[in-house]
């Protein structure tokens, strides 16, 4: 049985990192919606884990689970360069630590706090001086708003703004046209409800 609702919705949301523009993208799903998701996204995430894409629930939070989707491969890439590694250790992140140990950590975080720690944006894959810049100004007197808040490269991250939306309104139309999720991706079946 077909999705298209949490299929549009993961689209929507998660074009960019479907597509390896971005890393990661998380979205929230009502749990009263979803009461099944960690099972679907555990059936996409088997479809779509040949094409590099996974579907993890990080959270149930309250009433909603919070899904993240990602690249595993940019997500490694991402995570250990130097500087994003260094800002997660100084976070309480253990140094050397795999890339599903880091999700895991992340995972119990959001969960312990119920809120977003200031290092999810790394995961996410912005910029590392924007995410030092959110910290350090608590969410404020940023130079653009957009995807993320932006502190230093307003230019660059205008380019990458832009870049998702046009991915973002790429996808969405091919799947209002009749494509699955999984066709987007080349994967060839949907799973089973």
């Amino acid at each position: 049985m077909a999705h298209p609702q949490f299929e549009r919705s993961v689209v929507y949301h998660c074009a960019p990192a479907l597509v390896g523009l971005k890393p990661a993208c998380l979205i929230s799903l009502s749990a009263a919606e979803y009461p099944d998701l960690p099972r679907l996204a555990a059936a996409y995430s088997r479809l779509l884990e040949h094409r590099g894409v996974r579907l993890e629930v990080l959270c149930r939070c309250r009433r909603r689970f919070l899904l993240l989707v990602y690249r595993p491969a940019l997500l490694e890439r991402c995570l250990f360069s130097p500087r994003v590694a260094g800002l997660l250790e100084d976070a309480g992140y253990p140094a050397g630590a795999s890339c599903s140990a880091l999700l895991r950590r992340l995972s119990g975080r959001i969960a312990a706090d119920g809120g977003f720690p200031h290092e999810l944006g790394l995961f996410l894959g912005y910029p590392p001086e924007d995410v030092v810049g959110f910290m350090t100004h608590g969410g404020s007197g940023c130079r653009l708003c957009g995807e993320w808040k932006v502190y230093q490269d307003v230019e660059g991250a205008r380019r990458q703004f832009r870049k998702f939306a046009l991915c973002r309104s790429a996808l969405c139309s091919r799947l209002e046209r009749g494509c699955s999720l999984l066709s987007l991706l080349g994967a060839e079946q949907r799973p089973a409800a």
